[in-house]
């Protein structure tokens, strides 16, 4: 291929590199983007603060927390879950006392309808000797009377729709309208979970890291701008994103995780502290991993975005 041959339009093959150039410029597609190494979280760093740990600790699953972010996290959602929990119990006991208004609105329905039922019942006896005079007298002043209190409930009912117009709730929000129903708050949960991986985390859980430095006559500051900080403290090797690690959880020694298959697993001890491991107590570390940083080994982003179609 010459020179020019990647902007050559003279050619009879529409070429991967016109089709790439074209699909970037015309927004449609989906774009995918090799994640370089800014983009990576570096392994000795906090999955918080995305700092260099000070005071590393690790939790069950082999995620690397600065012991200080960590403990503040789980301080915060025990907070909020408590916040929660307090909104909760609020909305329990409005929900009991509705109940009892409501119970105590049906009694007085139905002591209403009973009045009503024995009002309806004729007690005196019709008297045969007496004119039409008095029974008409009090026709024409339960007629007066019925008719004024015909006109004040109009009144009143003309007064309650004008008030009741005018604190109307608007129409053009959902949650305002008349046959909006108060959303139910569920009960909380009181477990508090972690940041990464989602399962419930404990500070009793959290396991102390150490690493090995490099050179142990450095201090951090200037350990810190070395790209190569740590070495295994079994073989020496070089620790970095691109070597799997893994921490021994009675002395919290950090070893590659070629030496735990190789060395380790024979005699399943902890050749920094001398005790006796299990297969829970090697925990392998998780490289990367944040809501801005890659991981694993999938290191490609890719973005969708709407396709045209013949």
């Amino acid at each position: 291929m010459t020179r020019h041959g990647k902007n050559c339009t003279a050619g009879a093959v529409y070429t991967y590199h016109e089709k790439k150039k074209d699909t970037a410029a015309s927004g449609y597609g989906t774009q995918s983007v090799r994640l370089g190494k800014d983009a990576i979280k570096d392994f000795d760093c906090c999955c918080l603060s995305l700092q260099p740990c000070r005071d590393p600790v690790v939790t069950e699953d082999g995620y690397l927390y600065e012991r200080e972010a960590i403990l503040e996290y789980i301080l915060h959602q025990k907070t909020d879950i408590a916040k929660k929990m307090k909104a909760y119990e609020k909305q329990k006991r409005a929900l009991k006392s509705e109940d009892r208004l409501e119970s105590c609105s049906e009694e007085r329905e139905k002591v209403e309808k009973f009045k009503k039922r024995e009002g309806s019942i004729v007690s005196k006896p019709i008297n045969p000797f007496i004119t039409g005079t008095g029974e008409s007298n009090d026709g024409s002043v339960a007629s007066a009377a019925s008719s004024s209190s015909a006109s004040a409930t109009g009144e009143s009912s003309s007064f309650s729709s004008s008030t009741s117009s005018s604190s109307l709730p608007s129409f053009w929000i959902p949650s305002l309208t008349p046959e909006a129903k108060p959303t139910l708050l569920k009960k909380p949960s009181k477990t508090v979970l972690c940041p990464m991986s989602g399962r419930p985390l404990k500070m009793s859980e959290l396991i102390t890291v150490s690493f090995t430095p490099l050179d142990s006559s450095l201090d951090r500051v200037a350990l810190l701008t070395r790209q190569d900080r740590y070495v295994c403290a079994v073989t020496k090797d070089t620790l970095g994103n691109s070597v799997p690690c893994a921490v021994l959880r009675p002395s919290g020694a950090v070893v590659t995780v070629e030496c735990v298959e190789k060395l380790i697993r024979k005699d399943m001890t902890d050749p920094v502290s001398g005790h006796k491991l299990k297969e829970k107590d090697i925990i392998v570390l998780q490289r990367g991993g944040t809501g801005f940083c890659g991981s694993g080994v999938a290191l490609c982003a890719k973005e969708a975005r709407p396709v045209m179609q013949a």
